[in-house]
């Protein structure tokens, strides 16, 4: 009679922006919970994330949601095996409250602490639906603050091909969105309004480098389309929203499809995932998954519950990171420009 393995379990801890957020994860691809305290109506009042006001939530909310991801989980702190925890990049204040419940935590339980990288657990977000899919593959991170393409070569080994060299795409969305009156936050309703407009209405410009192939630029989009809105009104013209919110978002999609497709065939890489909070943007999803169809590249994307900052994807990450060894002292601190590959 053999005996029963034991499994590994992970409480992780995501708190970098306006999520405040903890997880329980079973051997690295089994989400036993998924709990998040959003902050997105607080912000929205102020047009976008407001630093100070993160920090205070986090910190009245953190407590709680740890709570109530262990029993949703129906386990305790004994029945763990380590701590993981976001802690950059970031803000410094939200990421704070993240690092110094997992410190703590770890601490009391007596648990070893991993201390994980925001864009890794983005990138682990795919391994949660999809258990054929592991290292090496290609991986387009979209997000408020990043646009990264990279290759997965490891769990949490990447090299990186191309990254934003301005605005982030979720960043342009954001500000566009609040240009035509839509508001925070910006993707979501953009995509939304972008289904009732006309993609080519209005002829937004596509930036591509030519001496670094794979790196973004969105920031000559966004003043091209604030250019349009203000020669709209100093002319009396009627601003259609819903042409301009499809024009601008199909120019980023074109780039971002292009960009990943030009990789996979340059690198022969035959699998690509997406991730981070544009990835669950519809569009985007659609041409993506036409463009792989056409090249016969297998396409990866997590729902849209594991796009968002959330501790799930953190706690998979964490748990590779786990196996392979990796843990942190007690002077683990936040690193709010912790860049993609440092420790």
């Amino acid at each position: 009679m053999s005996e029963n393995k034991k499994t590994c379990k992970i409480l992780a801890i995501e708190s970098s922006c306006d999520e405040t957020a903890a997880a329980v994860v079973e051997d690295g691809r089994t989400v036993r919970s998924n709990i998040i305290s959003s902050q997105i109506a607080l912000h929205a009042l102020y047009g976008g994330v407001v630093p100070e006001i993160a920090s205070r939530k986090h910190i009245e909310k953190i407590n709680q949601v740890v709570q109530a991801a262990l029993d949703e989980a129906g386990v305790t702190l004994q029945d763990l095996d380590a701590v993981g925890v976001t802690y950059g990049p970031g803000l410094v204040g939200a990421l704070l409250v993240g690092v110094a419940e997992a410190k703590a935590i770890a601490y009391a339980a007596g648990l070893p602490l991993v201390g994980v990288h925001h864009i890794e657990g983005h990138v682990s977000a795919n391994y949660i639906e999809h258990p054929d899919l592991e290292p090496p593959f290609l991986c387009e991170i979209i997000s408020g603050g990043h646009t990264h393409l990279v290759i997965v070569k490891d769990y949490g080994v990447f090299e990186i091909l191309g990254r934003t060299r301005d605005d982030a795409a979720g960043e342009a969305f954001d500000k566009v969105a609040r240009a035509i009156g839509l508001g925070y936050p910006g993707g979501p309703k953009i995509d939304r309004l972008a289904k009732e407009g006309n993609p080519q209405a209005i002829a937004f410009p596509r930036a591509h480098i030519e001496e670094a192939p794979y790196d973004f630029s969105f920031s000559g989009l966004k003043s091209a389309v604030l250019n349009y809105l203000n020669q709209c009104k100093m002319t009396g013209t009627e601003i259609p929203p819903a042409d301009v919110a499809a024009s601008f978002q199909q120019a980023v999609i074109d780039v971002l499809v292009d960009n990943a497709i030009r990789a996979a065939k340059d690198h022969h890489m035959d699998r690509l995932a997406i991730a981070g909070g544009v990835a669950s943007n519809q569009g985007l999803r659609a041409a993506m998954e036409a463009a792989c169809k056409k090249e016969k590249i297998r396409f990866y994307y997590p729902s849209p519950i594991y796009c968002t900052d959330n501790a799930a994807m953190i706690g998979v990450a964490a748990y590779y990171e786990y196996q392979k060894g990796t843990r942190h002292g007690w002077d683990l601190n936040a690193v709010p420009n912790l860049r993609l590959g440092e420790r």
